[in-house]
């Protein structure tokens, strides 16, 4: 057998012998070791192919990016990520083989843009964004922004690409045919081993037997197309083992022949056919059935039959639609039910139940479960309603309230119960309650505006409907003023109150500007005897005509109309009158609220809204009377956090109405709780605060985002701490020039101190940019004096756009705050200054400081009254003398030194005393060193330090005063600025 496997192609006779003894054998299986055989050859060429660098580098890419492909196809975005740094990866090690081909392939700008429409796309699916966990969430905002950095450098190839995306496909189509090839391959092996477990045992050394000796020659050639030479084919036939000649046949057997080589080219492009006959045909039906497709919900659905309507030839009565209503709400709630087909179903039945003239009870019933099954159709709490959806449950309410408003024969209610409904006959009974319905609608409307992009364009078409809302609110409050109860009303006015009370009515000042221009003309008119146009431009001079409330008012309070201009003026101020304002509105619903209600909480909801609307539109002596006489202040730690809620807008807008009106102080105590910690925006419900080292609970977080306005509700933040460090300012700079060497000065704004320690602490301090940068440097103004360069660092251009102008009446708030920088600049200017001087006279000062000579007596004979300043006045000269000059810093320091001296001995006779025990002898008999004197250091020392701790203890109280002992009356005047008590009005 060895003789035979070694035979040379010169042992001509023992070929011809071998050949005639087994040609019989060779015949009959030739075409099963053929096959076996050549499954082998493969595997010996795949092992031996030599390949280049490129093919190397671009075969590792186009793994990576098969990877790449398989893990978006189950959108694990965090293996997106990690194989897309794996792809980069891949490139840079392929850079020195794409700089000699000229280029980045082209299936690797694929491989991005596919990328890059995937990130797109599931970025842009905010539901499907929700439902990813924290991981994968993370991963696609990195690899967003990833992606698009490391595209900015294929921008070019990629656009061109998008251009044309059919263009240098062909060049991928080689690798998705050897693609083919190899599975084809795969099913080629298989049925190789088949047909090979086929062949019998016995004939296997026959078989191996004929082509040792037949196959020399054809082996040889074969292995000179295999091989690149001779002496490599020699050279590794001689390196093999003994034992490894087993598969030696397998080189030198006969491959396939040109015809099976044909025959099987033939079938790949059949099967090429045939699958994009196929394709196509899938694309054209697809094409056709377009929109018959239905989502698959989530979850195994129920093996339960679909409700048939009714059964050919069935009456339909009553009790027929009542049955098939109960048998549709029977599903209602229930796993696998699809919600869109069950209201499908019920409008339906009402359709039905309308061509049978079954009656209004009927429809309404089936209309409220039509509504009921619409708010459920989002099984969600935390998401809102889809657009189609709350089309629909508008339009149905809409259709319901038509009914009840215009059949009084029809009595609803959550009261009436099943067993006594009656749809029948009139009077119609049915249960359910419209307001409720409303009530609900009006909670998905905010949940929607929430769920917008409050910069998108979304956001304005849903704003859109809130007047459909508000008109549908007003038709309920009629229809229940006729037929509901107190209660009911006064929930329906509280509604109708939360559309209105934070909307400024500008149609009302509109009004009254217009009315006042149209006074101004006429009266022109009547002087001048005529118009006088220049360049095509009337010219009239201009003259102020002051009205309050929108009214132009004479001498004796009432409008002035003069001339033939007087009448029309007159009937637009009566049009006006007879005109419904917001503020009557207002005033009405909440007077009915305050005298009926039997609930807490909708009564101070009323209060808190109509204080909001007073202090929107500058009312500031009703606002404040109203929160005073409410004293919600020491209940609201009590009430919902909604409440809660708008209590902190009521007391803000409470304090820009303060400050427009001038009252900067009460300006100051009503923010001061709000701005105080930082938390304005979170306490507003404005949005949530990222807090450091703090992980914030999802499902409180969810809480809190339910709890969010709207955002055409909010109230500007940085016009709120404007308003805030501005009133700071002018109380706190006139108070630290007052007492600039008190050791026992109080802070009254600690944000406002906070502001001026960071803008001292820098080495460099240049122009102001930003709004607080801007109060800084009028501060610093201020103290020196300064009262023209303060007020041109708080009124400006810039500070025109970014809050001033912010405001309704713009120009009076820039006069009114000009004012005050002029008056709080006076006193400034005398509490530095009036150890300098014997005498200051009032003409000098009123020039200085641009004001009147009355003003500016005053102020000074207030700080004269208020033991501020040591001075009087000498009236017949118009001075003021001091009477005292202020001790000098040496002085001072003495001081404060012999104060600290003495708070060093009171401590230490304490700790004495304690350690002795001697206190309560001494303080008996009244002797000794612990005597009198020790009893008095102790009592004032307590007082000094409850004072202290009750400070501290009105920061967390609210609005709430506490009187001070005026025996020391530096302390108290310095408590007084930070007691936050509004009893102090």
């Amino acid at each position: 057998m060895s003789s035979r496997f070694f035979a040379t192609g010169s042992d001509s006779e023992s070929e011809s012998s071998s050949e005639s003894e087994e040609q019989t054998v060779v015949q009959a299986k030739s075409t099963v070791t053929t096959k076996v055989f050549a499954f082998s050859d493969d595997e010996e060429e795949t092992k031996r192919v030599v390949r280049s660098a490129k093919d190397k580098r671009f075969e590792e890419l186009q793994n990576v990016i098969k990877q790449l492909r398989n893990h978006k196809k189950i959108k694990d975005i965090s293996k997106v990520l990690e194989t897309f740094e794996d792809l980069t990866k891949a490139l840079q090690k392929s850079q020195k083989v794409i700089e000699k081909e000229g280029g980045v392939p082209r299936f690797y700008i694929r491989a991005l843009v596919e990328l890059e429409d995937f990130i797109n796309e599931t970025w842009e699916d905010r539901e499907g964004r929700k439902k990813l966990n924290k991981v994968n969430s993370k991963a696609l905002t990195t690899m967003r922004q990833k992606l698009r950095k490391y595209n900015r450098d294929f921008e070019a190839k990629i656009a061109s690409y998008r251009e044309n995306p059919d263009v240098g496909d062909e060049q991928e189509a080689p690798e998705d045919d050897r693609d083919k090839s190899d599975s084809e391959s795969d099913d080629d092996d298989e049925a190789v081993q088949k047909k090979k477990s086929a062949v019998p045992a016995d004939a296997a050394p026959d078989m191996k037997s004929q082509f040792l000796k037949g196959g020399d020659s054809e082996g040889s050639d074969d292995s000179d197309l295999d091989w690149p030479s001779d002496s490599d084919s020699e050279s590794s036939d001689s390196s093999e083992p003994e034992g490894g000649y087993t598969n030696m046949a397998a080189k030198f057997l006969k491959k396939t022949t040109a015809a099976e080589e044909a025959a099987k080219a033939a079938r790949k492009q059949e099967k090429k056919e045939r699958k994009a006959r196929e394709q196509r045909r899938e694309e054209e039906e697809r094409e056709l059935e377009e929109g018959e497709w239905t989502e698959v919900q989530r979850g195994a659905p129920m093996a339960m039959e679909k409700p048939k309507m009714f059964a050919k030839g069935t009456e339909i009565n009553h009790a027929v639609v009542l049955k098939k209503l109960n048998e549709i709400l029977a599903a209602r709630g229930k796993k696998g039910t699809d919600r869109s087909e069950q209201i499908m179903l019920l409008g339906e039945l009402r359709r039905i139940s309308e061509e049978n003239n079954l009656g209004l009870g009927m429809t309404v019933k089936i209309l409220f479960n039509i509504v009921a099954s619409i708010f459920d159709y989002n099984p969600n709490i935390a998401t809102c309603m889809k657009d189609e959806m709350w089309a629909k449950c508008i339009t149905y309410i809409t259709e319901t309230m038509d009914i009840l408003i215009d059949n009084t024969n029809i009595f609803v209610g959550a009261n009436v119960l099943e067993e006594s409904e009656a749809i029948e006959a009139e009077p119609f009974r049915v249960r359910g309650c419209i307001l409720s319905v409303m009530e609900r609608a009006d909670e998905e409307f905010i949940k929607m505006l929430q769920a917008c992009d409050a910069h998108s364009t979304e956001y304005v078409e849903r704003l859109k409907d809130e007047k459909k809302i508000e008109v549908l609110v007003v038709r309920l409050q009629k229809y229940l003023e006729e037929r509901g109860t107190s209660q009911e009303i006064c929930r329906v006015y509280l509604r109708r109150i939360e559309h209105v009370y934070y909307k400024y009515d500008y149609e009302h000042y509109k009004t009254a500007d217009l009315i006042r221009k149209t006074v101004e003309q006429k009266e022109e008119e009547a002087k001048d005897g005529e118009v006088e146009a220049k360049d095509g431009k009337v010219e009239r001079k201009d003259e102020e005509v002051e009205g309050k409330d929108g009214e132009v008012e004479g001498k004796d309070g009432e409008v002035t109309p003069q001339e033939k201009g007087g009448e029309e003026a007159k009937d637009m101020v009566e049009e006006q009158k007879q005109k419904e304002k917001t503020a009557v509105i207002m005033d009405k619903l909440c007077k009915y609220i305050y005298a009926k209600d039997t609930t807490d909480r909708i009564r101070t909801r009323a209060i808190l809204c109509h204080i909001y609307h007073h202090a929107l539109h500058g009312r500031w002596y009703e606002a404040r009377d109203l929160m005073l006489m409410s004293h919600l202040q020491d209940t609201i730690q009590h009430s919902d956090v909604p409440t809660q809620i708008l209590y902190n807008r009521t007391m803000v807008q409470l304090g820009l109405c303060a400050f427009r009106y001038g009252n900067i102080k009460d300006a100051h105590n009503a923010l001061l709780d709000i701005q105080s910690g930082g938390r304005a925006k979170e306490l507003l419900a404005q949005g949530l605060l990222m807090q450091r080292n703090v992980e914030r609970d999802p499902e409180r977080e969810k809480i809190e985002k339910r709890r969010q306005m709207p955002f055409h509700m909010h109230i500007n933040l940085e016009l709120l701490e404007c308003v805030y460090l501005v009133s700071a300012m002018l109380l706190e700079i006139p108070y630290m020039a007052a007492h600039e060497f008190d050791a026992r000065r109080r802070m009254i704004s600690k944000s406002f101190h906070h502001q001026l320690r960071v803008s001292e602490r820098q080495p460099l301090v240049g122009p102001p940019e930003s709004m607080r940068e801007h109060v800084v440097a009028a501060s610093k103004a201020m103290k020196i004096g300064d009262w023209r360069a303060c007020r041109d660092f708080i009124i400006n251009e810039k500070m025109n756009g970014k809050v001033w102008d912010l405001f309704p009446e713009a120009e009076k708030v820039r006069d009114l705050i000009s004012r005050k920088i002029q008056e709080e600049s006076l006193r400034t200017y005398l509490f530095t200054y009036s150890a300098i001087y014997d005498s200051l006279c009032l003409v000098t000062l009123a020039e200085m400081f641009e004001l009147d000579g009355p003003v500016v007596h005053s102020i000074i004979s207030k700080m004269i009254i208020n033991e501020e300043l040591a001075a009087s006045w000498d009236e017949p000269t118009q001075t003021v003398v001091m009477h005292r000059s202020e001790p000098t810093r040496l002085q001072n320091l003495a001081l404060q030194l012999s104060d600290k001296l003495a708070n060093l001995v009171d401590n230490n006779e304490r700790i004495l005393e304690v350690k002795q025990g001697t206190s309560a002898f001494y303080t008996r008999q009244g002797e000794g060193r612990f005597g009198r004197q020790g009893k008095e250091r102790h009592h004032q020392g307590k007082e000094r330090h409850q004072g202290q701790s009750g400070y501290h203890q009105q920061q967390g109280r609210g609005y709430q005063g506490q009187r001070r002992d005026r025996g020391d009356r530096d302390r108290d005047h310095n408590k007084g600025y930070q007691n936050k008590g509004y009893n102090r009005w």
